[in-house]
This record gives C-alpha cells, sequence and structure tokens, in this order.
C-alpha cells in the first residue's frame, strides 16, 4: 500500500504554467524517429513514465536514443535496422507503446514478446491484433492473443481495407504502421467517428504520404521515413485538469502555455464552453503539422450538458475531470456512448462514480457513461484513490481543491505516467 498524500482546499488559483509535453505525440516521435532514417531531434519531450517504456522498447530493438529530460534524440537507420530483442519487451502501463509497437512488429521478420503491468493484462488487444493476422503476422498470447503477455512474429504484409468497429487512434495507428510494410499496396481504415489524428499528421512530418477523406484514412505501403525535428506541444489531456480547476475554485484566472489545440482533441474545450466556462485562447502557430495556443480559464457559473456521440472520441482522457466539473454545474450532465472507458487503465466509469461519492457527489453510472446532478458542494472527509490510474488521481487531487473536509490519495504515484510534475504545479498556481 502507497503512503497517503494529504490534499488541501485552496481559496483561489492563479499564475501561469507550460503544461508537460503531449504523451501521444511524444510516444510517436520517438517511434517514427526510430523508424525514420537520419537523427530526429525531439523537443518538450514527456520524460513520464510510459513514454519512457517506449524508449526503453525501442532501444532493446538496437535504436540509439538519447534522452535528456525534454530533450531527445533518435538515431535512425529506417525500418529494416531493427534487429530482434534479446528479452521481452515490457511496455509498463502503456496502451499506445503496446498497441503501436504491434503494428510496427507485424512487419518485421523476427519474434517479439510485449508484457505489461498488471493494468495493461487487462486491456484488450484483439481490436489490434485480429486486423494485423489479417495483414500476415503471426500472434499469440492470453485468450488467443486479446491479453498480454502477447508474441508476435512479423512476416511479409498484404494491405487491408479495415472498417474499424471502435474510433480508436491506436487501432488506426498500428494498423497504418503496419501497412508501411505492405510494399506498394493499400491500407484504409475507416473508424465510425473520427478518432486523434496524430499519426497521420506525423507521419506526414516524416515525408510519408497520407491521405485522408471524411472517417478513412490511407497510404501505400513501401515509403520510408525521413528523420524530422519535432516540438512537442503541451498535452491537452494533462491541461484539462487545471482548467477545470480554474472553472471551478472560486476567484481564480489561470494560463496554459503552449498547449495543444489538435481538432480531434479539443473536445475538453467544447464542452467547456456548452456548459458556460469563461476561457480564452491565444493561438500560438503549429509545428510538425500540431496546432498549439496559449489557454486563460477563469472561475464561471457552469450549466450541465449533454455528452455524447462523435463529441466522445475527441474527449475520452478527460471525462473523469469532466464529471467533475459538472458537479459544479447547475442542472443534470449526462455522459454517454463512452463505453470505452471501460477499457482504460481502469474501468473509468466504475472508479470515477466511486470515488466522486466518496466526496459527497451526486452521480450514478450507466452501461455506457453517467448522470452527474449539480450544483453541488462536496464536503465529505474522505480517503480516495486512483486505482493506480493517473487520470482518476489527477481529478480527485482537483476534486480536493473545493472539498470541505480532509481529502487523503492512495496510490498517488500513478500519476507520474503522464505528469511527473502535477502536484508541483498546483502547489504553484494555489500559493
Amino acid at each position: 500500500m502507497s503512503n497517503e498524500k494529504k490534499l488541501r482546499r485552496a481559496e483561489a488559483l492563479s499564475g501561469e504554467i507550460a503544461i508537460p509535453g503531449d504523451k501521444s505525440i511524444s510516444h510517436r516521435a520517438v517511434m517514427f524517429g526510430a523508424l525514420a532514417n537520419g537523427e530526429t531531434v525531439i523537443e518538450n519531450f514527456l520524460a513520464g513514465a510510459d513514454c519512457l517504456s517506449t524508449i526503453a522498447c525501442f532501444r532493446q530493438m538496437g535504436v540509439e536514443i538519447d534522452q535528456e529530460g525534454t530533450k531527445v534524440k533518435v538515431s535512425g537507420k529506417g525500418i529494416n535496422a531493427l534487429r530482434e530483442p534479446e528479452g521481452i519487451l515490457d511496455v509498463g502501463n502503456s496502451g499506445t507503446t503496446t498497441r503501436l509497437m504491434l503494428g510496427i512488429l507485424a512487419g518485421r521478420p523476427f519474434h517479439a514478446c510485449i508484457v505489461g503491468d498488471e493494468s495493461i493484462a487487462k486491456r484488450p488487444m484483439t481490436r489490434v491484433t485480429d486486423p494485423l493476422r489479417e495483414m500476415g503476422a503471426a500472434i499469440d498470447g492470453r485468450q488467443n492473443g486479446n491479453y498480454t503477455p502477447i508474441s508476435i512474429r512479423g512476416g511479409k504484409l498484404s494491405g487491408l481495407e479495415y472498417v474499424s468497429p471502435v474510433a480508436s487512434a491506436q487501432v488506426k495507428s498500428a494498423i497504418l504502421l503496419a501497412g508501411l510494410q505492405a510494399n506498394n499496396e493499400k491500407t484504409k481504415v475507416t473508424e465510425p467517428h473520427k478518432s486523434r489524428d496524430h499519426t497521420e499528421r506525423m507521419l506526414r512530418a516524416f515525408g510519408i504520404e497520407v491521405k485522408e477523406e471524411g472517417l478513412s484514412a490511407e497510404l501505400i505501403g513501401g515509403q520510408s521515413l525521413q528523420a524530422a525535428s519535432i516540438q512537442v506541444p503541451g498535452d491537452i489531456s494533462s491541461a484539462a485538469f487545471f482548467l477545470v480547476a480554474g472553472a471551478i475554485v472560486p476567484s481564480s484566472t489561470i494560463t496554459l502555455k503552449n498547449v495543444g489545440i489538435n481538432p480531434t482533441r479539443i473536445g475538453i474545450i467544447e464542452v467547456l464552453r456548452q456548459m458556460g466556462a469563461d476561457l480564452t485562447i491565444e493561438e500560438r502557430g503549429s509545428h510538425a503539422h500540431e496546432p498549439a495556443a496559449d489557454l486563460t480559464i477563469s472561475t464561471s457559473e457552469l450549466k450541465g450538458t449533454v455528452i455524447s456521440g462523435e463529441l466522445i472520441p475527441r474527449l475520452i482522457d478527460e471525462i473523469p475531470v469532466i464529471a467533475l466539473l459538472a458537479t459544479q454545474a447547475e442542472g443534470d450532465t449526462v455522459i454517454k456512448d463512452a463505453s470505452e472507458l471501460k477499457v482504460k487503465e481502469t474501468n473509468r466509469i466504475d472508479t470515477v462514480v466511486q470515488e466522486l461519492k466518496k466526496l459527497g457527489a451526486d452521480i450514478e453510472p450507466t452501461d455506457d457513461g453517467m448522470i452527474i446532478r449539480g450544483k453541488q458542494t462536496l464536503r465529505n472527509s474522505a480517503s480516495v484513490s486512483s486505482h493506480g490510474d493517473h487520470r482518476i488521481g489527477m481529478m480527485l487531487a482537483v476534486a480536493a481543491l473545493i472539498t470541505e473536509g480532509d481529502v487523503s490519495l492512495s496510490d498517488h504515484e500513478a500519476i507520474n505516467v503522464s505528469y511527473p510534475q502535477f502536484f508541483d504545479h498546483l502547489n504553484q498556481l494555489a500559493d
């Protein structure tokens, strides 16, 4: 059992912070740099546990990677230079590392075995392994390759036109990365809703031609990546916790610098605006096809809303903190079409409801989301838990800012997965 962290109520929040680099983009920059020809330089890399797992795995496959804090140099020699790892590839807690790496390994002529922590061992992988098998990879694992450990022997791949049952950037990316290795053949992925497009944008930055039309992305195999310079914007999923904090803690104004505002990721901004938040956006241009902006949020009178449909893939990781936001809005907020929450680091429907109820929230789970009744004063002294899930941990730390009572958070170390400086930044704004 980890030590509990005592959390404190805040009278107000003010100041500005630079949000750490985007996790999704940091992962991809390392992976694509490893597959490219030449030296890729990455600035503002997220040196959290998940992204460090990606670095470790590619080092095991012979890629020279120099990482000092937030600066990373990847010396790529092309995808054919990857070599069979001598040991097991340990992805830690990282679903992105697992699924995207499976797409890369699908076309490599060697054997690899992927394992992760207890949380990864519960996350479904057939959504990726099934289409990769269709393309020609030999994959096995627990429950026929649905759970880690997963064993993969790559080989000659064929292109695939795949209609995905889920809107998942990880599924889409894995198939496109495999498709790059299907020489002169077309690979196309069509989704029910548009998921994050970081892979498509970054492939272009590395010189790959990718075609996007409606809900589809496609490429022709056999193209080779060329090294690039990548400036990673701040992670909007990490910024979301401070956007919510700024909206619900009295007498607050916070500016978050250089946050990525990729259109497939700004669901949280749309929800804040729907609910009446006082939010301004000052755009800062784009780098490597990724737009960024400074975001300023102030305490606001909020109203409940309905969050559903195509909006869900654009804010799936922000739903825990949106649930907290909704406790401070007038009226009910309904979140639906979000059953994907059940297969994240935890079942986030159950854990969000369970933990917010401890603080006195009026919230109930549904099959595909939750209903939150506002406006509520959170007032219970409680011991809450992240359940080993970084986003649940950060949401609860923000909830403590407005809770009348003593709040203690266990398993707070999980936050290091995506935001090692989180508590430093929280204290900076509260002082």
